[in-house]
């Protein structure tokens, strides 16, 4: 239990810590955008004096909102696609389900596993009702009965 808590406060730290580095990056964009047009603004502020009336500025705040919309979108993406509990990027897509047989097999979803056994995560393939939670399913140590011991053997 306790080690599940501390899986989660990993995972949602580490989404912070990258919101975090995305604010700081858009930030540094937006500083380093209004030192070539005076008048300049204290810190992290739109130019007042440029902002719609300078075709130039104006387009280049554009292009810095994109730019830091699109960090914001790459680092929930990159989240969700992530182990809960090691935060290794999640591999081997295998899909399942299929539409021509989906009373035997079921809808289409793709499952992704995690690299050390700790969960699979299957991500619907098409979302008919809205938006769907990707389902995380916990596993315990898969990897430990490749490692155990066969039955009836002697250490000695």
């Amino acid at each position: 239990m306790l080690a599940d808590i501390k899986g989660q406060a990993r995972y949602w730290g580490f989404l912070l810590v990258k919101l975090a580095a995305a604010a700081m990056g858009s930030s540094a964009a937006l500083w380093f955008l209004n030192l070539f047009w005076p008048p300049h603004t204290p810190l992290f502020h739109l130019n007042r004096w440029q902002f719609m009336f300078d075709l130039g500025y104006t387009t280049l705040v554009m292009v810095w909102f994109l730019l830091s919309y699109g960090m914001l979108y790459l680092a929930f993406w990159d989240q969700r696609y992530r182990c809960r509990t090691c935060l290794h990027r999640l591999c081997m897509p295998v899909e399942t389900g299929s539409w021509s047989h989906m009373l035997r097999l079921g809808r289409p979803k793709m499952e992704y596993i995690c690299p050390f056994g700790h969960g699979t995560l299957n991500v619907e393939e098409l979302q008919i009702t809205g938006t769907v939670t990707p389902d995380w399913t916990q596993h315990g140590d898969i990897w430990a009965e490749l490692f155990a011991e066969p039955k009836g053997s002697d250490k000695d």
